[in-house]
C-alpha cells in the first residue's frame, strides 16, 4: 500500500485568523488557499520543510463551533517534531507563542506544551 497521512482537518472559527497564526506564529507554510464558494476554502498549512499538512476547517454549525480549540477534550492532540528544540522553542516564544509548562526531558526527547490560539494543547518535541 503506498499510502500516506496528506492532510489532518483542524477546525478555525475563521480562515484569515487561523492562517495568520499558523503562519506568523509557528512559522508554517500556507501550502494552498483556494476559494470554493459559498464562503467555504480548501485551505493548507504545513510546518517548513513539509510533512502532514493541516488543513483548516471553518466551523460552521454549533456542535462544531463548540469542538474549536476542545478536539483533544484538554488533552495534547498534537505532536509537532523539530530538528532542533531549543532554537523553535526560543522563536515560538519571541512570536507570542504560550508554553503552558517549561521544557522537560523525557526518554523520546525534550518537549514542552503549549497552546494554539484557541487553546488546543501541542508537544513541541526535540531530539
Amino acid at each position: 500500500m503506498g499510502a500516506h497521512l496528506a492532510h489532518v482537518a483542524f477546525l478555525v472559527d475563521e480562515y484569515d485568523r487561523a492562517i495568520e497564526w499558523f503562519t506568523r506564529s509557528l512559522g508554517f507554510v500556507l501550502v494552498e488557499d483556494r476559494d470554493l464558494g459559498g464562503g467555504k476554502r480548501w485551505v493548507r498549512v504545513a510546518p517548513p520543510g513539509g510533512g502532514t499538512e493541516l488543513l483548516l476547517a471553518r466551523a460552521t454549525t454549533d456542535a462544531q463551533r463548540a469542538t474549536v480549540g476542545q478536539q483533544g477534550g484538554g488533552r495534547v492532540t498534537w505532536f509537532l517534531h523539530t530538528d532542533d528544540f531549543a532554537r523553535d522553542h526560543a522563536a515560538f516564544l519571541a512570536r507570542g507563542v504560550r508554553f503552558v509548562e517549561a521544557p522537560r526531558h523525557e526518554p523520546y526527547g525534550t518537549v514542552a506544551v503549549f497552546e494554539d490560539l484557541y487553546g488546543g494543547r501541542w508537544d513541541l518535541i526535540g531530539p
